[in-house]
């Protein structure tokens, strides 16, 4: 069986422009971004330890130095408490009393376990400049799903037809919660116009991002993802070091990167990730 953890960044917020009172409008975030990270039942006790133990040892550390007393449950790790101060001093007792080279080892302790576990990535980047009227933030939410579950169904069917997938994502509402779970259980009973779902089971499991490391990893890689394609930069350091434990298919073009969904296709950042996947691929010999 195979964990598959889920984590947005931006904003469901269809709209990109906001008009003011004064008849003047404001540009909006343009980028919405789903991401998962896959691990074998098998490597989540690796996984996890790591994770854990790092965190741990901080624990021990801000106690002896500062009598901080803090459990696991209050060491989450955000993409955006790491890159904010005042987010961070705001939100994480834990972060905020780290000093930098401590911040530092504790992202990358995540980011390690991508090799260390053989961990695959799928990302769905939605621009938003190119929706239709009709869509709003529950249709946009779902329609993102969908195209991520996709991936991690031809993953599953291709790579590891005989294990099974499970999807845990971020409780974050519990309309949107259950307006995906009922998206879900359609998805298994009835397939979508591409393919039939047959590896994934049970409905999404919804839990506090702050007791899953799982969740906190596709947390940040997920905001690499954005800030890739809000910059278009597709060498933007975090970025490129997870390029290559994206899914990739060995029965699609040679070289795609299946694990990577840029919509809708009308989108001019289709021809950018494609671009710039080209241009990683001559930097990376063998790639």
């Amino acid at each position: 069986m195979y964990f598959f953890y889920i984590d947005e960044s931006g904003s469901r917020d269809p709209e990109t422009r906001k008009i003011k009172a004064d008849g003047s409008s404001v540009t909006k975030d343009h980028l919405y971004v789903l991401t998962a990270v896959a691990l074998f039942e098998r490597r989540w006790s690796a996984f996890e330890h790591a994770i854990a133990g790092e965190k741990l040892g901080l624990i021990r550390r801000l106690h002896r130095d500062q009598n901080l007393k803090l459990e696991l449950a209050d060491c989450e790790v955000k993409s955006v408490w790491l890159r904010n101060q005042k987010q961070r001093e705001s939100q994480s007792r834990f972060l905020s009393e780290l000093v930098d080279a401590e911040r530092t080892h504790m992202a990358r302790t995540y980011y390690r376990q991508l090799a260390a576990q053989r961990m695959h990535i799928f990302s769905v980047v939605v621009d938003k400049r190119e929706l239709h009227d009709h869509m709003d933030h529950l249709k946009l939410h779902k329609k993102t799903y969908e195209l991520l579950l996709e991936r991690i169904e031809q993953y599953l069917a291709e790579y590891h037809p005989k294990h099974q997938g499970v999807i845990v994502m971020d409780d974050t509402d519990k309309t949107i919660n259950r307006a995906l779970t009922m998206k879900h259980a359609w998805f298994q009973r009835e397939g979508n116009s591409n393919l039939r779902f047959n590896h994934i089971v049970e409905y999404p499991f919804f839990t506090d991002s702050k007791l899953s490391n799982g969740v906190q990893l596709a947390d940040l890689c997920g905001y690499n993802v954005y800030r890739a394609f809000h910059d278009q930069d597709f060498g933007y350091p975090f970025f490129a070091d997870q390029l290559p434990h994206f899914y990739r298919s060995s029965r699609t073009a040679q070289g795609k990167l299946d694990g990577l969904k840029v919509w809708p296709e009308t989108s001019p950042l289709v021809a950018f990730a494609q671009d710039g996947w080209q241009t990683y691929k001559q930097k990376q010999p063998g790639t």
